[in-house]
Parts: structure tokens; sequence; C-alpha cells
């Protein structure tokens, strides 16, 4: 839901499905979301981020409403969504148009032609039942020569886009969406999660800089990298914190709901030997560090990131996980926070909240590009996500 001073956000997780409601207040000639409302429930009908069973998903959806309901004191008809998961891909393409003005002035409309063509050029096997949910360009080219920055108003003939798309499995995409509005729900728009969370996750210092964002989740780990603030690589790998929990269940011949609170600290019946446990986390933290830096080596990004790898998911409570971090990937490392990033007044800290409250976030400041950095110049369709085109700056 979207009024002129609050928005709802909704993040369908494989452990969690939460709901955040904010709404926009001034502060020093400043405006920021502020949480007046939140609703969790534990997931049902969904593994590794896809829908499997839409009417238990579609009840899980409905109790963290009400909760967010019950604490908000709003009535929720629509909300912003996230989709994350192993549907989510990341894909680099580029597009040429000549300037189609006979001033040989670049306008809005070959701007997008060379996106749609950057687009089109998305090889069969990355594109074959999947759905644009982000386009950010790159790098401009006007006659073979880079354009620092925006393009539009410059005069050449030939104009060409380096673009980075996210793409999600189309059915995946329109699973969510019908999930929610089974729930009472209309979904005014649907971002990718490790976009969303960046919003909360990271400074612009940050982004700026060069960083990873690591999102630890459940059953997955999501991985985007900034430079010059905008996304340049994201990739969605296997393996999340029930992976920690399992070693440890194993490990330790404990059952699974005591390894899951030993993996965050929390002190139980069961004696357990530190150096036996810490062995076995770092174990399975040194894989996913290594997936990690692999990716980083793919993109020649590997130990060349000034403000290093962000941490946050529910992964990222694991007390030891940030000098673990910076031990194996030989970079910065600090867990995320919310409070950490200017939002000190909010009720949750905990980075599990961050893509639902990064939704809030985009949604109620939609129009203002200014303070995004993106601008949204292609409307979506009923159950896809719109071709969301966003002028991010290099």
């Amino acid at each position: 839901m979207k009024t002129n001073n609050a928005t709802v956000g909704i993040d369908v997780g494989t452990c969690y499905t939460k709901v955040v409601v904010a709404e926009k207040v001034r502060s020093k000639k400043k405006y920021f979301p502020k949480i007046i409302g939140t609703g969790v429930a534990e997931s049902a009908g969904i593994r590794h981020g896809y829908v499997v069973n839409q009417s238990e998903a579609t009840k899980s959806i409905k109790e963290a409403l009400r909760q967010a309901e019950r604490s908000s004191g709003i009535k929720i008809s629509r909300a912003f969504t996230s989709i994350g998961g192993m549907g989510l891909q990341g894909v680099t393409s580029t597009g040429k148009t000549v300037v189609s003005s006979a001033d040989v002035e670049v306008k809005d409309i070959d701007i997008r032609s060379a996106l749609e063509i950057s687009e089109s050029r998305i090889s069969s096997s990355d594109s074959s039942n999947r759905k644009v949910i982000h386009a950010i360009p790159l790098e401009y080219k006007l006659d073979g020569q880079n354009v620092l920055g925006n393009p539009l108003g410059l005069k050449g003939g030939s104009l060409e886009v380096k673009t980075f798309f996210i793409t999600c499995l189309e059915h995946h995409i329109n699973d969510i969406i019908e999930s929610i509005e089974s729930a009472g729900v209309e979904v005014m728009d649907t971002i990718a999660s490790p976009v969303a969370s960046s919003f909360v996750s990271l400074t612009k210092p940050q982004k700026i800089a060069g960083c990873v964002l690591a999102d630890i989740g459940a059953e997955t780990l999501s991985v985007v990298v900034f430079e010059n603030n905008i996304p340049i690589s994201l990739e969605i790998f296997p393996i999340g914190g029930n992976d920690i929990t399992n070693d440890i269940a194993l490990g330790l011949k404990i059952p699974l709901e005591e390894a899951e609170k030993i993996k965050l600290g929390s002190i139980t019946n069961t004696p357990v030997s530190r150096q036996r446990l810490n062995e076995i986390i770092s174990a399975r933290l040194t894989d996913i560090f290594e997936i990690i830096i692999d990716h980083l080596k793919k993109i020649n990004r590997h130990e060349l990131l000034p403000a290093g790898i962000i941490i946050t998911g529910g992964g990222s409570g694991i007390s030891s996980i940030e000098e673990k971090a910076k031990e194996k990937m030989n970079l910065p490392s600090s867990v995320a926070s919310l409070s950490s990033i200017g939002r000190r007044d909010s009720p949750i800290s905990d980075p599990r909240w961050s893509i639902a409250y990064g939704l809030c976030v985009i949604g109620l400041n939609e129009e203002d590009s200014e303070s995004l950095g993106l601008t949204s110049i292609l409307q979506k369709t009923k159950f896809s996500l719109m071709s969301w085109v966003k002028q991010f700056l290099p």
C-alpha cells in the first residue's frame, strides 16, 4: 500500500514472511522512512525462494499482514514485494542505435531504443522463460567515445549502451504475485531482493567506492556487487544458513532446533565443545566465502573492492562471521545494520528485515530519482514486473 505518507513492503522468504509498514517523515529538512508497523510469520510452501504450494504461502502472508495491520493501525490493500531465490540471474548485454533526430541530439527515445536493442541481444539461454525486472545502464558511448553520466542532450550520430539486466523466471514472478494478491493485497511493484536490501544495508560511499553485499538466507546466498553507486553483478547460489544448522546437528548429534539456537549463540542445555562447534561453522563459512571469491574473480573484482564485504540476512547473526569474512576474503568486512545508516530511531535493526524495509524506502521515494539514483521510465503490466529501466548514472 502507498498513501501520501505510508507504504508497505512484503518479503516472502524461505523461512519467514516479513511485512514492514513505513511512513515518510521530515527531520532537519530531510525526509526519511519511519517504521510504524511490522509483521512476521513462518513461511510455508516456499523452497529456495520458489512457491511450491500457493495456498500455504498465502496463509503465511495473511498472518504477517494481520500483525502489521494491528501494529500500524493501517488496513493494507497494496504493497511492494521482492523477488529472490534461485530464479534471479544477472546478465550483461550491449545495444547500439542511430540517433533519430535531425539535429543529432540524443533524446529519451534514443536512450530507450538502445536499451531495448541491448535487451533483444540477450542470448536465448539467458532469456528463455524469463522476464527482465531491472535494466541498469553501466556505460554509454556516443560515436564510440565514452560518455560520463547521462548522454541526454549530447550530440552524435550513434549511441551505444552497455546494460546490466536482472532477470527472473516468469512463473516465479507470477507465483509470488498471485500468492500475495490471493491474500487480498495488490502488488504495486516487484523488486529484486538484493537490490531492495541494498537501499538500507549499504551507504552511498560504500556503493561508490565498490563493495559486495552478501545476503546469507536460509537456503540461498545472494551476491550483488556495486561500483560507482550502481550494481554491476548479481548471482544467487544454493547454499545458506540452513546448511550450517544441518552441519551442527550432524556434527554434534543434536536436534535441528537446538543446532539453530547454538548457531546464533543462544544458551541451551546441550553441552557443546566450543572448539568442535567453531570447526563446524568455520568449515561451512569457508565454503560460502570461497563461492563469493570465485564470483569476484570471474568479474575481475577479487580483492579490488575498497568498501569490502557487507553481510546481511539470517546468516549474518553468526558471531564469528565478520572476522571469518575478513580473514578469508582479505577485504574489509562488516555486518549490515539498519541502525548503522542513520536510522537509529527504527524499531528494528536486525539485517533480516533489510529487504522488507528496503522495499518501503523505494516505495516512499519512487519519484525521487535524485535520492535513489534511478528513474523508472517504463510501466509494469499485470502479473509481470515492469521492465524497470533505471537511469543509474555511472
